[in-house]
């Protein structure tokens, strides 16, 4: 098996796709949910597409980083299969 490059996607890039793509809200409802401004909210949701973007197009893993509480982060790559806790 081979070793994938990683991208790094954080808690809140998770978050603003999730509100954004997934729950559809307007910038401004999901910059309030998440407690930051409209601005940050829409530099954190592209910074996030372009990772996710950029793991897809070249075939790179996804590493989400999750709370540092003694809880695993994981990496995703394009085969589910192949999914590993860390």
């Amino acid at each position: 098996m081979f070793e994938l490059e990683e991208v790094g996607l954080e808690l809140d890039e998770l978050e603003a796709l999730r509100l954004a793509d997934l729950e559809e809200l307007y910038q401004a409802d999901a910059a309030k949910h998440m407690g930051i401004s409209r601005q940050t909210f829409a530099n954190i949701v592209a910074r996030a597409r372009h990772k996710v973007a950029d793991a897809l197009i070249h075939g790179k893993a996804l590493r989400i980083s999750l709370p540092a509480n003694g809880t695993e982060s994981a990496i995703l790559s394009s085969n589910p299969s192949e999914d590993l806790p860390i």
